[in-house]
């Protein structure tokens, strides 16, 4: 995937939601419906979560100082990061919160503003506008994530991808989505059986599933934060090169680090023919890193240690020695 990919998907998905946060909030001062209200903040949640990701996006393009000498390529896992916190406070909480509010209400015997105002209908047109907007988005974040996510299930691709900003946007758009149609059926039944609590329902399921998601992004994150290898597709293909490389005998061991989604880190150690020649020895060393760069120019920091192969007596691949 490239960055500006995700770009595009992330504007796209913002753009979206900053129009549906108007309407939905809209609808809910005229009708009073919760459901409108968490969907609203849910709109600002996802909003200010794409503000994140391109601010994100733009901090790892800072140059490396002495201070941070990989670069700031995790800003964008930092950025992520932020966005499951924000979904999970200013969206989940708030609409548990609300729904729990207009229960009171819907218990002690308050009026629906929903079904005594003539703004009724309000609510039915927003959610379906909404979901046509989400809609498009969603649409222009698959598109944008075919490339990379190749012949993975959407799951797949969501777990593994160390690209943070389309696998958010997917799954922030299809959450929305999904909020619109608890919401759509929270006011449609509450109009259609004047009982308020189905628009309470509506409310809660939005909350739960914000927590949800925001769960998941939460944890996937994290595991990016703390520091993943390369794909296992991309160790094969280092692993390759190294040893098709001339004068490499074989791979001693080999670690690998995603500094950020586009940048990685390889050490390897590797088992070079005994010869007195240091000449020899750096151009074996060079011809390997020119062979990594080639099949993975995402390597950007890359850490090549010589050695002799003394069969049986050497550690194993993957261990120190």
């Amino acid at each position: 995937m490239s960055a500006s990919g995700g770009t595009k998907a992330v504007v796209a998905a913002m753009t979206a939601n900053a129009a549906i946060a108007v309407m939905k909030f809209t609808a809910w001062l005229l009708t009073g419906a919760s459901s409108m209200l968490a969907e609203g903040i849910h709109s600002v949640a996802d909003t200010s979560n794409q503000l994140l990701l391109l601010r994100g996006g733009r901090s790892a393009r800072k140059a490396a100082t002495e201070e941070h000498p990989f670069g700031f390529g995790r800003e964008r896992y930092v950025a992520a990061f932020l966005v499951a916190i924000i979904l999970f406070s200013l969206g989940g909480l708030f609409a548990l919160y609300e729904a729990f509010h207009k229960y009171e209400e819907v218990v002690s015997g308050h009026p629906n503003e929903l079904l005594e105002g003539p703004w009724w209908w309000v609510p039915l047109v927003v959610l379906v506008g909404a979901m046509v907007a989400e809609g498009l988005s969603l649409r222009t974040a698959i598109h944008e994530s075919s490339g990379a996510k190749g012949k993975q299930t959407w799951f797949r691709f969501i777990r593994t991808s160390r690209q943070p900003e389309l696998p958010v946007v997917l799954l922030e758009d299809t959450a929305a989505l999904l909020g619109l149609v608890f919401a759509l059926l929270g006011v449609g039944l509450t109009l259609l059986t004047h009982n308020g609590l189905w628009d309470v329902a509506g409310t809660a399921l939005i909350g739960v599933l914000l927590i949800t998601v925001a769960g998941v992004l939460a944890v996937e994150t994290k595991s990016l934060l703390v520091g993943e290898s390369a794909t296992p597709e991309a160790v094969r293909r280092i692993e390759a090169a190294l040893t098709a490389s001339d004068g490499v005998q074989r791979v001693i061991h080999m670690k690998t680090l995603h500094l950020g989604p586009d940048e990685v880190m390889v050490a390897a150690k590797i088992a070079v023919e005994p010869t007195a020649s240091a000449d020899r020895v750096a151009e074996v060393i060079n011809t390997a890193e020119a062979a990594i760069r080639a099949v993975d120019p995402m390597v950007t920091a890359l850490y090549i240690e010589p050695d002799i192969w003394h069969g049986a007596d050497a550690a194993p691949t993957g261990e120190e020695s």
